[in-house]
C-alpha cells in the first residue's frame, strides 16, 4: 500500500490517514482527524480533530467537516458544504459550550451532499441519502431519501446510482425499490 498524498501547500497534522488518500494544496486536515483509505480532500477543505471520514470519501473543495462529524464509507461532498457541530454556539466566554455539549451527526455510507448545502448537527443522513444543493437539513434523512430546500424536505427517492426514482421505484439503471411503509427496500 502506498502512503498518502499530501500536496507541499496542504497541511496534514493527522497520525491516521489512510493509504492512497490524497490531500490538496490549502487543505487542513488536523491532528485528531481520521481519514480512511482513497479519500479525496480538495482544495480548501478543512478536517477538524475529531472528525472522522471512512474510506473512499470525496471531499470536494470548501467543504468544512467539524469534530463530532462521522462520515462513513463511499460519500460525496460537494463543493462548499458546511456540517455544524454546536445548536447554540456562542463566543462569550459566560455561554461558550464545549464538545461535550455538541451534537454528533453521522452521514451514512453512500451519500451523496451537494455543494453548499448546509448539515445541522445532530442529524443522521441515511445510506444512498442525496441532499440537493443549497438545502439546509434540520432533520435526519432515511435511506435513499432525496431532500432539498431550506429546510430541507423529502422531494422523493434516490437511487444508489444517484438518479431520482420515477413513481414506480425501478430505476433506468435496472435497479428495484419497494416501499415498505416509508422505507424504501429493495425488491
Amino acid at each position: 500500500m502506498s502512503k498518502p498524498f499530501v500536496h507541499a501547500q496542504g497541511l496534514c497534522e493527522s497520525e491516521e490517514v489512510g493509504p492512497e488518500s490524497r490531500i490538496w494544496a490549502f487543505a487542513h486536515v488536523m491532528k485528531g482527524a481520521r481519514v480512511g483509505n482513497h479519500c479525496n480532500i480538495g482544495e480548501g477543505a478543512f478536517i477538524e480533530g475529531g472528525a472522522v471520514l471512512g474510506d473512499h470519501v470525496t471531499v470536494k473543495n470548501g467543504v468544512a467537516v467539524w469534530d463530532r462529524v462521522t462520515v462513513e464509507d463511499h460519500v460525496f461532498l460537494g463543493p462548499y458544504c458546511v456540517f455544524t457541530n454546536d445548536r447554540t454556539p456562542r463566543s462569550h466566554p459566560d455561554y461558550r459550550s464545549g464538545p461535550e455539549n455538541w451534537s454528533p451527526t453521522l452521514v451514512r455510507s453512500g451519500c451523496s451532499i451537494g455543494a453548499n448545502a448546509t448539515i445541522v448537527c445532530g442529524v443522521t443522513l441515511g445510506h444512498w441519502a442525496f441532499i440537493a444543493a443549497g438545502a439546509v437539513v434540520t432533520r435526519d434523512v432515511p435511506d435513499h431519501g432525496m431532500v432539498a430546500g431550506n429546510p430541507a424536505r423529502q422531494i422523493g427517492w434516490a437511487c444508489r446510482c444517484g438518479r431520482r426514482l420515477p413513481e414506480d421505484l425501478s430505476c433506468s439503471c435496472g435497479l428495484r425499490y419497494r416501499d415498505d411503509s416509508g422505507e424504501l427496500l429493495s425488491a
